[in-house]
Order: structure tokens, then C-alpha cells, then sequence
């Protein structure tokens, strides 16, 4: 692994695991407001159970911010992990217009939250496509 792939996996890995880890065990009102939330982006998440839905989120984030991590599993393999999860990310920046300024790109001041997630997107592309 070369050291520039190791500082894009291992800052962001540990930013994601970090994220699930304080996930685990959300009350099921956290859970709901998540949900519902999550739902702007990826509406078929309001089929599920809000406390299951918090169980997903938090395993799904330890186990990208893992697999980032473990450097036996092979950058292309973590990056596309880190897309899939980063273009979630971005579909409920796109798809809530109070993330947005008027123009549907810019981040407003509630979408800034969301609108670095393009980082982990960027990142995600650069562990894809590094052919070192």
C-alpha cells in the first residue's frame, strides 16, 4: 500500500468507524429522525423498522470505516465501500432542497453537514482508479 492510499484510507476510515461506533445502541427517536431523514435520498429506507434502520446504519458505517482500515483488503475493494456510502451521502444533499442554495449545487448553511461528503466521494474515486 502506498503511504498516499494509507493517509486517504486510514484518516477517513477512522472518521467513518468513529461515526458508527457513536451510532450503536440510538434511542428510536434518534433512529426515526435518521430515518427520515435518510429518506430524501434513498426513499425505500422508510420501509424499514426505525430501530433496525439504526442498527444498519451504525454496522454499515464500522464495517466501511473496517474494511478502510485493514489493509489487506485491496483499495479498490475499500474505495468502491467508501462510494457506495458517500453516494448515499450525496443523493440526500441532492434531493433536499434546504441543502441547497437556489441553484441546486451550492450548499446552503444546513447543507454544509452534508456537502462534504463530496470528500469521501473524491476520495472513494482516488483509491478506484490509483494504479500504484
Amino acid at each position: 500500500m502506498s503511504l498516499s492510499n494509507a493517509i486517504l484510507r486510514g484518516v477517513t476510515g477512522a472518521f467513518v468507524l468513529n461515526s458508527g461506533l457513536s451510532k450503536r445502541g440510538m434511542p428510536t427517536e434518534a433512529a426515526q429522525g435518521l430515518q427520515g431523514f435518510a429518506a430524501t435520498g434513498v426513499p425505500a429506507v422508510n420501509q424499514m423498522n426505525p430501530d433496525t434502520f439504526g442498527k444498519f446504519v451504525a454496522y454499515s458505517e464500522i464495517g466501511i470505516g473496517a474494511t478502510l482500515l485493514t489493509p489487506v483488503v485491496p483499495r479498490r475493494i475499500a474505495g468502491a465501500a467508501l462510494g457506495v456510502f458517500s453516494a448515499g451521502l450525496l443523493a440526500m444533499y441532492f434531493r433536499n432542497p434546504e441543502m441547497t442554495e437556489s441553484d441546486g449545487i451550492r450548499p446552503s448553511q444546513e447543507g454544509m453537514s452534508l456537502a462534504k461528503d463530496a470528500f469521501m466521494a473524491a476520495i472513494a474515486g482516488a483509491l478506484v482508479v490509483d494504479n500504484s
